[in-house]
């Protein structure tokens, strides 16, 4: 089952490794990096594996089986 978490973005973007860690996804900064090495992360339905990826309002990250929409603060 897909649960959609709404994230609200403070600044012009997040780096995706904190994304996760911010939304809960992942436990640690370490454990985020490890999912997105691991290609367990999808940003816009592409995976991606940098781990600073910035992420920016309107793009949607999917890992864990759940969906995060960045929306502008």
């Amino acid at each position: 089952m897909n649960q959609e978490i709404d994230f609200q973005l403070r600044g012009e973007y997040i780096e995706l490794d904190k994304l996760l860690k911010a939304v809960g996804i992942a436990d640690s900064g370490g454990q985020a990096r490890m999912m997105i090495t691991e290609g367990l992360v999808q940003v816009d339905g592409q995976p991606e594996s940098r781990k600073t990826a910035k992420i920016r309002a309107g793009q949607r990250v999917t890992a864990q089986g759940q969906q995060i929409r960045v929306q502008a603060a």
